[in-house]
């Protein structure tokens, strides 16, 4: 086989490893934020997560991995549309952010 050939090749089946390793991890992605809405009592939107941010980070063993931020909508009251997002690090959460929440309005009695 040429070099460009075996060079094809392997671009293809890196292009198909990134794919798969994505759709897995897209997938924690959503979990993470289904699990984190049904804890709070919020409604996940759409039922889905985009990627917004993808760097190289490592993982606490040094290994370089891919560190994914997926962005993902809820409501609280079912009106509204409130952004959260979600981190991971290889398949890994790392953080979770279902955004902050207005304290409730305490009346003054002075």
């Amino acid at each position: 086989m040429p070099s460009f050939e075996i060079l094809l090749v392997v671009l293809l089946g890196a292009i198909a490893w990134f794919w798969l390793d994505s759709l897995k991890v897209r997938e924690a992605a959503i979990d993470a934020a289904r699990t984190a809405c049904t804890v709070d009592g919020l409604m996940l939107l759409d039922d889905t997560v985009a990627v917004s941010h993808m760097a190289f980070a490592r993982k606490e063993n040094g290994r370089l991995t891919l560190k994914r931020t997926y962005d993902f909508e809820y409501s609280d009251t079912g009106d509204n549309r409130r952004k959260g997002s979600v981190m991971l690090v290889g398949r890994h959460v790392v953080l979770l952010n279902v955004g902050s929440r207005e304290p409730p309005v305490v009346p003054t009695l002075h």
